[in-house]
Parts: structure tokens; C-alpha cells; sequence
């Protein structure tokens, strides 16, 4: 029998033990109970305890959500959760059995991650007007997620305290609270120390803030107004592609591969955990050497 309360009591105990012991961020906390909370619905229609539901009940869960168009990752991470919740479950002696643990992950192609062209960077990150403060603050930031590959959260996390300008690196709190050592180039540092010289002061004011990046109102940029950015500036140099802030550290990534750099090297910059993340670009990379082989070699065309 389904008991709502105490559901949502054991879901605020979850969430607390994910948040304390797991360390995860707020966004994957939010993406955890989201999954839950549609479990929940399943629990209830079919009337079901969450404490007494088989393997036939969790396939049939996933069978519905799958009905609604979800895409194989969405119903791996469904899969991942309910697993994860359930583990949860028997560390805390409710439950014997985990009755996800057997579930096979949807099979699922690789998506070529989309990214930019350099000369697209070059326009991108020349396009904010210089004679306005946030257009020298855009300028920066731009620049500086092309030079490290910041995720958009660490971004707008960065503090005064997580910058290193004698050495050119960045200490960043990445996902799972896991801290990394990144490094960036003497350009952004210029347009760094540009943006701390002339517009910070004045888009701040009589303000205080130990975050490095600050909106019009003298407040912390937040993720949305970091979106608009650099959605903004596509669509005045006319990038065709849907822009997002991702895009930046999916063309540092792949440029770097280009260039030469090794996967381990990325791997770490990137704050990927497993390096089969990573990987994904050099799908992109053998893409583009296919092409240059196609179009210059001599006898390719016969």
C-alpha cells in the first residue's frame, strides 16, 4: 500500500544523504528527486509500496516513462537512480534486495558533441562591445571558458580566491564537489585583469562579492544571464548553430584534441571521472580527418 508521507519522508532523508555523504550538486540533487517524485506517481496509481516493489514493477515503470519519448540516456539515468535509491535502502536495513540492480541500461549511439570552428571562437569572443562594462566583462568570460573548459556552474562559481594570476591557473570546485587545477592562457588573463582594472568597479558600486563574475546590478551572474550571453553574441555574429555555453568546453576539448594533446591531459582539465567521457572526442577528431583525408588526397575522389 502506498503511503505518501512517508514516501516524501524517506525522499528528504535520501536527499540528505546524497547532499552530506555523496557530496552531489544541487542540480544533480534536483535531478535525483525529480526521478523519484515520478516514481512516486507510478507507486501510487499502481498502489504499491516503495519498499515491497520487485524488478517486474521497476521494468514496468521504466516501460511507461519510455512511452513517453524519452531518450535512451534519460531512461539510463532513470535506471541509475532507482538503483542508487534503492542501494541507499539497504544500507539503511529497509530492504534485503535491490530490485533495479539486474536492470540492463537502454543501448544507446554516441552523440557527436556539437562545437564550434576556431575562426567561430575568434568571432564569438570579438563580438562584445568593448566601450560598455559588461561588454568588457562578456569579453572575459568568453574568453575564459574558451581557454579552460569551464562547465557554465563553475563559471559563475568562480570566487577572487580560485584565481591564480602568477601562475595562469584556476582551482575549480567541480561536480561532486571534486576540486581540479586548470590551467589558462596569457590571453584571457588580459582580458581578465581588464575586466578587474575597468568594469567590475563600476558594474558592482558600492557592493560586496567574493564572486568574480557580476551582473548589470551589481549582483552575482547567474546561469540564465550567463545563457542570454552567449546566446546573445551567436546570434549577432550569426553562428547558425544553436549556441550554448556547453558549445565553449565542447570546442576547447575538441581543439585541443586537434592540436595534439593527449586524452589524459583533457581528461583532467575537464573534470571528467572516467575517461570514456572524454573519449567521445575523438569521434569528432577521426570525423575531421576523414574529411581533410577525402578532400586532399590525390586519389580519393577516384
Amino acid at each position: 500500500m502506498f503511503n505518501k508521507n512517508i514516501y516524501h519522508a524517506e525522499l528528504n532523508r535520501y536527499k540528505v544523504f546524497l547532499d552530506i555523504e555523496k557530496g552531489l550538486s544541487g542540480n544533480t540533487l534536483i535531478s535525483y528527486i525529480g526521478e523519484l517524485e515520478k516514481f512516486e506517481r507510478f507507486l501510487e496509481n499502481k498502489g504499491l509500496g516503495y519498499l515491497n516493489v520487485s524488478e517486474e514493477d521497476i521494468l514496468e515503470f521504466i516501460k511507461i516513462e519510455s512511452r513517453k519519448g524519452q531518450s535512451a540516456a534519460t531512461q539510463s539515468h532513470l535506471i541509475s537512480v532507482l538503483r542508487s535509491f534503492y542501494k541507499y535502502l539497504i544500507i539503511d536495513e529497509k530492504v534485503d534486495v535491490n530490485p533495479a540492480s539486474a536492470i540492463s541500461f537502454p543501448k544507446k549511439w554516441k552523440s557527436i558533441p556539437k562545437y564550434l570552428s576556431k575562426n567561430e571562437v575568434v568571432e564569438l569572443i570579438n563580438a562584445p562591445d568593448m566601450g560598455k562594462n559588461t561588454g568588457v566583462r562578456d569579453r572575459a568570460i568568453l574568453e575564459l571558458m574558451y581557454a579552460t573548459g569551464l562547465r557554465i556552474s563553475e563559471t559563475i562559481g568562480l570566487k577572487f580566491e580560485n584565481i591564480f594570476f602568477d601562475d595562469n591557473f584556476l582551482r575549480v570546485m567541480g561536480k561532486g564537489s571534486k576540486e581540479r587545477i586548470v590551467p589558462f592562457n596569457n590571453k584571457a588573463k588580459e582580458e581578465l585583469v581588464r575586466y578587474l582594472d575597468q568594469a567590475r568597479p563600476k558594474l558592482i558600486k558600492d557592493k560586496v562579492s567574493e564572486f568574480l563574475f557580476i551582473n548589470k546590478n551589481g549582483g552575482s551572474l547567474s546561469r540564465q544571464g550567463l545563457w542570454k550571453v552567449v546566446r546573445g553574441y551567436g546570434v549577432k555574429v550569426g553562428i547558425s548553430k544553436t549556441l550554448t555555453p556547453h558549445m565553449l568546453r565542447h570546442s576547447f576539448a575538441t581543439h585541443l584534441l586537434e592540436q595534439g594533446a593527449d586524452l589524459r591531459s583533457i581528461q583532467m582539465m575537464l573534470g571528467h571521472s572516467n575517461i570514456s567521457t572524454t573519449e567521445i572526442y575523438t569521434y569528432v577528431a577521426k570525423e575531421r580527418v576523414k574529411k581533410i583525408y577525402d578532400k586532399l588526397h590525390p586519389r580519393s575522389d577516384e
